[in-house]
């Protein structure tokens, strides 16, 4: 009985792995991107410069830009520049328009000057692909999610069949074909375990009332929106009085929050009413400053005569469950070293899916080694394991040539660089279709080695911020960018040439191997 379980937990394992892998796989890939999403929006908009951080001077120019540009406007919103954020962001809404309907300007941070910086998604377009997919909401967010749940199932069968999986994490025996793959699977598996359980599971939590609503509907019916503002407070609307009266400075009121809160770092101001009597101030916290992800709260000014209306408000204890979750699935809190072992975990992540899909298809095609031929099932999951890895890579890589040619005034050019994305992935697919297995990993690992090893340089010709510019001038973001593109085009190129010389290694072994090879981590406990 307890074999059978094991069995069947093996089965789990294998086949949910292999159907969600490819998906599972680009997931995890633009997720761990997303740790540095702020450093991939500063190098794609080389625009915005990185100044010296002064929240009280970006305050006053932010001011001073409203008051001359926007000074009917309802509201205005100033995100504060800050170490990962280098712009200053300014906003209000349109005359006549919808809720979201707003005109945003990027400024100088020391200058207030505005900056013309070029259309892109930047590191946004990776975030919201890791969990909507570039699919119309809901779906995407469902599909995702179910993938989570998926990941999280293949951990958790992963741990019920494996009955050596402290010792097998301190073996690994290079050179041995399927073995070597096995226990590179092991050993990354176990380091990282608690890792994935903790983002599979956080991941869960974050959509919970997505899709578990049956509690809210009962409560709230389709009031769905009723539900969010008991549980996080709406912000109070203030109605305008109809008084002219000035607003005090922002700098005045930020010093304010410093003396409630010293050294508290903040992330967006939202002035209501300005120019009004009934002007109102709020500040927000950044993310960053804590664990928990705290909605709602902040401290809130009357504009006029500077009275704290309101304090940084104290979640309770579900809440704070709720939020840590939340917050350490993202990350945000991390430092620079830890989020650079959030991003190696996350490598890590997508490496222990991309060895389990080599290592489903190795073992069958190993068993065809000597007839030359492979089933036609086989042949699509190797065309799918080849478009899924060295593709993407590759329509990765797209992107950010996209970013660097499209001309800047060019309209619709954010759409036009995933369009790019996806058109090297689309043809990568066809280029796996139309070549030997072999021949097609070594040639895309290959054009991605260049594609990636060359950004750097790319970035030099265009925009003069090259690696001698950037590290001259303390930009360790654009400096951080460029060097890991050329680390990954160094790593591209190396595993291109290892796959350039397997096929003789394989013919010598595939008959050796054929008998004795594992196939996936499961099944060499199990069988």
């Amino acid at each position: 009985m307890k074999e059978g379980f094991r069995q069947a937990m093996a089965w789990l394992h294998t086949w949910t792995g292999l159907i969600f892998g490819w998906l599972l796989f680009a997931i995890f890939l633009t997720g761990t991107m997303s740790y540095f999403k702020e450093e991939i929006s500063h190098w794609t908009q080389p625009e915005v410069p990185s100044r010296a951080l002064d929240p009280a001077a970006s305050l006053d120019l932010a001011q001073r830009y409203l008051q001359e540009h926007a000074p009917t406007a309802g509201s205005w919103f100033i995100q504060l520049p800050n170490a990962r954020e280098p712009a200053l962001s300014v906003g209000w809404p349109k005359p006549g328009g919808g809720r979201r309907d707003f005109t945003s300007k990027t400024l100088d941070p020391a200058t207030g000057s505005e900056l013309q910086a070029r259309e892109t998604r930047g590191g946004e377009f990776f975030y919201r692909f890791h969990f909507q997919l570039q699919m119309p909401h809901p779906w995407g967010r469902w599909l995702s999610t179910f993938a989570a749940f998926i990941m999280l199932l293949g951990l958790v069968t992963g741990i019920i069949t494996h009955k050596k999986i402290f010792k097998e994490f301190f073996t690994f025996r290079p050179g041995k074909g399927q073995r070597s793959w096995l226990d590179g699977h092991n050993a990354i598996g176990v380091l990282v375990l608690p890792f994935h359980l903790m983002i599979s599971y956080s991941s869960l939590v974050i959509f919970m009332a997505m899709v578990m609503p049956a509690s809210i509907i009962a409560s709230y019916g389709d009031n769905t929106r009723g539900f969010f503002s008991d549980l996080f407070g709406a912000p109070d609307e203030v109605k305008v009085a109809g008084t002219p009266a000035p607003l005090l400075p922002l700098p005045q009121l930020y010093a304010k929050v410093q003396a409630q809160a010293p050294g508290a770092n903040l992330s967006w101001v939202e002035v209501q009413n300005p120019g009004d009597q009934n002007a109102r101030v709020r500040f927000v916290r950044h993310a960053g400053d804590r664990i928990a992800h705290q909605r709602g709260g902040g401290w809130l000014f009357d504009g006029v005569n500077g009275t704290l209306q309101g304090g940084s408000q104290i979640d309770a204890t579900p809440m704070l469950i709720s939020g840590g979750m939340y917050g350490l699935h993202m990350g945000v809190f991390a430092g620079p070293w830890l989020r650079w072992l959030y991003f190696f975990f996350g490598l890590a992540g997508t490496a222990v899916i991309g060895t389990g899909l080599v290592m489903w298809l190795g073992k069958r095609q190993l068993k065809h080694a000597k007839s030359g031929t492979q089933p036609f099932e086989l042949r699509l999951v190797e065309v799918l394991n080849i478009a899924s890895m060295s593709g993407l890579l590759i329509g990765v890589a797209a992107f950010f040539w996209a970013n660097r040619l499209l001309p800047i005034g060019l309209e619709g050019r954010a759409d036009w660089e995933i369009n790019c994305f996806f058109l090297l992935w689309a043809l990568s697919l066809l280029h796996a279709m139309l070549r030997p297995g072999r021949r097609a990993w070594a040639e895309q690992l290959g054009l991605g080695a260049l594609l990636w090893a060359a950004l750097p340089l790319l970035n030099g010709l265009t925009t003069g911020q090259g690696l001698n510019h950037s590290i001259a001038v303390g930009d360790w973001a654009m400096a951080g960018f460029d060097l890991s593109a050329l680390a990954s085009g160094l790593f591209l190129a190396w595993a291109a040439a290892k796959m350039w010389r397997a096929p003789v290694v394989a013919a010598k072994r595939a008959p050796r191997e054929a008998k004795s090879a594992p196939g996936t981590l499961i099944e060499s406990e199990v069988n």
